[in-house]
């Protein structure tokens, strides 16, 4: 019985991959197989998933995960992700966008002659900027706003653009980092040790060998399908609003940097979500407009904009996150990691043979699930009783783990990041999965050959 949970969900994961690639509606199959795993676990009398509040009937609490991932994700991230959609709509509509693009190219001419150069260099800034706001969905729609547009104008394709803006996420690192408070609990050390004595080199190495690599995958991929390139010139006469606008597109992120908790720029602390953030830059936008036009009946109605901007992203992104979220469930619930944890340790391996195979596998578990969080959280707390029989330090294991699990989620097309990216950028998950792939499969290996050599 211990065995026939994996392999049912192996079966799962085959059959709901090949109706996937078949074009299948993503939501339905999602959501579908994900209750179909729920159920087969619950008629096989596995652990479900908990609930917070239980209908009293069993066939009943199967849909009532699908209406608690709806309230759950609503109230936290898939309400940040829908405000920021709005927030990108409403720039759009009243020309910001276009006015950052035209002061971002007057510096940024030089990389007209090297535009994937300049793509590459958004990984770093990216991580960077992901260090002082931890959520990987939520930062990649601001870079959406921001920079996308100019790496378009630079001559790169939307997928290499849309690439690059989700590798800047690869890392979950520092002590703002949801994984990296996990891992320091399981290993009792401070965030702060973790990041600067632990993640801050094996970042570096890593953000070096995704920018050459993302250079050359993404460089091939556009000159093999030439018709990729959507490179419109934006002058002064095209701009429909005056070139200070250019500021209200990256208002969020100076926000978010300024009363981010990493910072103490105030003596009372002054911390801001990224949501609260998102809607004080609306305000902001809407200002702007009514100086503007100074009729204020028309700043009213512009504001269907954001509420619209926000309808399209729930119907296309927040669902299939919902979706995919409950696929997990599924997943998890048919014994599928813990069936990863004991092949890892049948296999009779040494420290280090145990140590790859379990980051290997958490990074395919990420990839499957879209979540490095899920699959993190469920290998990670086994990581001090495996260290101290095979006598290697806690922290020396977690961290490629830990890595590893932020990583796999980068190429998964299931991954929140992933949907919300595309969604945008006008692309399927596959697509950017596609260019992810090669220079993140690069990444885990330069990070295994860096922590265990």
């Amino acid at each position: 019985m211990s065995c026939l949970g994996p392999i049912l969900s192996i079966v799962f994961i085959v059959i709901a991959g090949k109706l996937l690639l078949k074009k299948y509606n993503p939501h339905a199959v999602l959501l579908i197989f994900g209750l179909l795993m729920l159920s087969t676990a619950l008629v096989l009398q596995y652990k479900m998933p908990e609930l917070k509040d239980t209908s009293g009937l069993v066939v009943f609490d199967l849909f009532k995960y699908v209406t608690e991932s709806f309230t759950n994700l609503n109230s936290n991230v898939g309400l940040m992700i829908m405000v920021i959609g709005g927030f990108v709509a409403y720039t759009e509509k009243i020309g910001a966008s276009n006015c950052l693009v035209y002061v971002a190219m007057k510096p940024l001419k030089l990389f007209k002659k090297y535009p994937y150069l300049a793509a590459s260099l958004v990984i770093p800034i990216g991580q960077v900027l992901f260090i002082a706001i931890p959520s990987a969905a939520g930062l990649a729609l601001l870079l959406m706003a921001s920079l996308f547009p100019i790496l378009i104008n630079l001559g790169v394709s939307k997928t290499a653009a849309a690439s690059v803006i989700t590798a800047g996420t690869a890392l979950g690192i520092g002590p703002a980092s949801v994984i990296t408070a996990s891992a320091c609990s399981i290993v009792n050390i401070s965030a702060i040790t973790m990041f600067i004595n632990h993640q801050l080199v094996v970042a570096i190495i890593l953000n070096v060998a995704m920018m050459i690599s993302f250079y050359f995958v993404n460089r091939h991929y556009d000159k093999k399908d030439k018709s990729l390139s959507e490179t419109i010139e934006v002058t002064e006469e095209k701009l429909k609003a005056p070139i200070i606008y250019a500021i209200i597109p990256i208002i969020p992120i100076i926000l978010l940097i300024v009363f981010s908790d990493l910072f103490n720029f105030f003596k009372t602390p002054i911390t801001l979500d990224t949501t609260t953030a998102m809607i004080i830059s609306l305000f902001i936008a809407l200002l702007f407009e009514m100086i503007r036009t100074k009729d204020i009946k028309l700043v009213f109605n512009s504001l269907k904009v954001f509420w619209d901007g926000m309808a399209t992203i729930f119907k296309g992104v927040v669902t299939l996150i919902i979706a995919a979220d409950i696929f997990a469930k599924g997943l998890i619930s048919l014994g599928f990691i813990n069936g990863l944890v004991d092949i890892s340790l049948s296999l009779g391996l040494n420290a280090t043979g145990i140590i790859i195979v379990m980051t290997v596998m958490i990074f395919l578990a990420s990839m499957l699930m879209g979540s490095g969080n899920a699959a993190f959280f469920a290998f990670g707390p086994l990581v001090p009783n495996i260290a101290s029989k095979l006598g290697v330090s806690s922290t020396h294991m977690i961290m490629p783990m830990q890595l590893s699990a932020s990583l796999g989620r980068t190429i998964s097309p299931v991954a929140g990041v992933l949907i919300a990216v595309a969604e945008i950028a006008g692309l399927t998950t596959l697509e950017i999965v596609k260019r992810n792939l090669i220079p993140l499969t690069i990444a885990l290996v330069i990070m295994l050959c860096y922590q265990l050599i």
